[in-house]
Parts: structure tokens; sequence; C-alpha cells
């Protein structure tokens, strides 16, 4: 992406003069990332287009808040993971359990059960996961997508999903534990 850059600042340069050539040009280079990320979280190929829309219109009008202290490519990231998650809410109408609550129990019987579980991870296929991803509740597979796929850490999880620390640190080992329990069990039905 090194090498990248300069081209792209050039371009980013026109988009703020109104260059729709300019604009094109970013939204062919970051669009296939950009509608993979929004389609891990949102799960519906018409609902990530249309976000990956609203996103690169967000950016794009919102170009001159770009400040250059991260590559473009992860800033609109972080555009579309926010439009996505927006959009996740809008949907649920804001059913949200609040973890904090739960009791600690549930999740040391978890982590007992997936201690036990046997995964042979060598032979694991992609198919697999993605199935098994598919099946967590919409929390879970969101931040398994945050933590494992886009690389983000604990603290900017939280930042983004507006949660405790400890309680994205519960969540994500709550997600994990469910998602080797479903590789488990979908390992012994094959």
């Amino acid at each position: 992406m090194q090498a990248e850059q300069p081209h792209i600042t050039e371009l980013l340069q026109a988009c703020k003069k109104g260059s729709t050539t300019a604009q094109f040009e970013i939204y062919k280079l970051y669009y296939k990332a950009m509608f993979n990320t929004s389609l891990r979280i949102l799960q519906n190929s018409s609902d990530a287009e249309d976000m990956i829309q609203e996103a690169f219109l967000n950016a794009f009008a919102k170009l001159d808040s770009y400040r250059g202290e991260v590559p473009f490519g992860a800033w609109l990231k972080r555009i579309v993971i926010n439009k996505s998650l927006t959009q996740i809410k809008k949907k649920n109408k804001l059913q949200e359990v609040n973890l904090e609550v739960v009791d600690n129990k549930l999740a040391s019987d978890s982590e007992e059960e997936a201690s036990e579980m046997k995964i042979d991870y060598v032979n694991l296929k992609v198919r697999e996961v993605s199935k098994a991803m598919a099946q967590l509740k919409e929390n879970y597979r969101t931040i398994l997508n945050l933590s494992l796929i886009e690389g983000y850490d604990n603290e900017e999880i939280a930042g983004i999903m507006n949660i405790s620390h400890e309680n994205c640190r519960t969540t994500i080992s709550r997600a994990k534990s469910r998602l080797r329990k479903l590789l488990m069990e979908s390992s012994v039905l094959n």
C-alpha cells in the first residue's frame, strides 16, 4: 500500500476539489474490501451494498475531516463498520442485553465446556467456519468479525460497539466458546 499512497493522496486532493473521476477511482480501489467488511457484519448483500453507498457518500462529504493520521482505507473502513453497526441497531430496535449483569457462572461453565472440546484446526475449512459464524447470535458474530477478521483490539472494539472493556472481553470469550462448540458439533455430524 505504501507505493499506492502518493497516488491515493493525489486522488483525495482531486476529490476535495469535486472531481467525480477521482471519486470513482477511490470507489473502485476500495469497494470490494469495504463491501466484504460490511457483508461480514450485516450478513445480507443488499444491506451491505446500501451501507457501502452511504459510507462512500459520507466519506466524500466529510473528506476535509480526514487528517491522514491513518491510511485512508482504515479511515473508510471505520465509517463502513460504524454505518453497518448502526444498521444492525436500527433493525433490532435496540434489543440489547447488558452482559455485565449476566451471571459469571455461565461464562465459567462455557469455558470449561470449550476446554474439553477437540477440534481438528489443521483440516478445518473456511466454509465450515463461515457456516458456524453465520449461526452465531448477531452480537457474537459482529464482535468476532471485528476482532478476528478486521483485527481490532478489545479497546477499539469496545469503543466501536459502545460497551465497556470488560463486557467486550467477556463477549469475545463467549463468542469464541460458542463458535468452538458449533465447529465441534459440525465436525461430529460430518
